[in-house]
């Protein structure tokens, strides 16, 4: 069985991309949470993972560290990853690297956090130019492969490549247009998406950098974890 490993469900997109992939085509895993250390992460996550950070998914003595490198690899195994039509599955990618690599000004103002609700003191020129292209991209797909999901009637890899997004959206009061905010709240009311954000909710951990960088962006209007 796979041994995936992530940190804080509260803070982690990045581990939440595998996580809710697997869990939602039921692909079978064990899951090793290691909480974000205030001070550093270096030492415990290299004793799983190469690169020191998560996620890191373990296959026996295989480890495949990065969120891309995970999907990849499941794939081999998987096939229902990625579309099974071919141009879907090309667009499908595509979109899934651009999220990989791109965004940053929506990473950076936008810090990720379930419980938090953030009325954001102003949207700068790049991070309106990042909503207004996740607004293309999400309506591109949707009426492009007319289904529920990005690529299809199916749940893959893109969606989950998304999942931290409809996140950010949800906590800083963010919104799209025509079907993309539809596809928005059909993301966020996943199954596997409310198992996730009900355990980010639960979670007691505090992380200082995360949570002045969220409380940062704007004015505080709720904080619905367990305190």
């Amino acid at each position: 069985m796979f041994t995936l490993h992530i940190a804080n469900k509260n803070y982690s997109s990045w581990s939440l991309r595998p996580w809710v992939l697997m869990r939602t085509l039921n692909i079978p895993f064990n899951e090793q949470l290691h909480p974000f250390d205030p001070d550093s992460n270096w030492a415990v996550y290299r004793t799983f993972s190469p690169s020191g950070k998560v996620p890191c998914l373990q296959d026996s003595e295989i480890h495949i560290w990065d969120s891309l490198s995970i999907a990849e690899y499941l794939a081999e195994t998987y096939p229902q990853v990625w579309p099974a039509d071919k141009a879907a599955r090309a667009w499908a990618r595509s979109a899934s690297a651009e999220m990989h690599s791109g965004f940053q000004a929506l990473r950076n103002s936008c810090s990720m956090s379930c419980g938090h609700r953030i009325q954001m003191h102003t949207i700068s020129p790049a991070l309106q130019k990042d909503i207004a292209r996740i607004d293309e991209l999400w309506n591109e797909g949707l009426r492009k492969f007319s289904g529920a999901f990005l690529a299809g009637e199916k749940f893959t890899a893109v969606d989950a490549f998304f999942a931290p997004v409809a996140f950010r959206f949800q906590t800083y009061g963010l919104s799209l247009t025509g079907a993309a905010q539809e596809y928005l709240a059909r993301l966020l009311n996943l199954p596997a998406m409310q198992e996730w954000y009900a355990s980010g909710l639960a979670e007691t951990w505090r992380e200082p950098e995360h949570e002045q960088e969220i409380l940062a962006a704007g004015t505080l209007l709720a904080d619905l974890r367990n305190q």
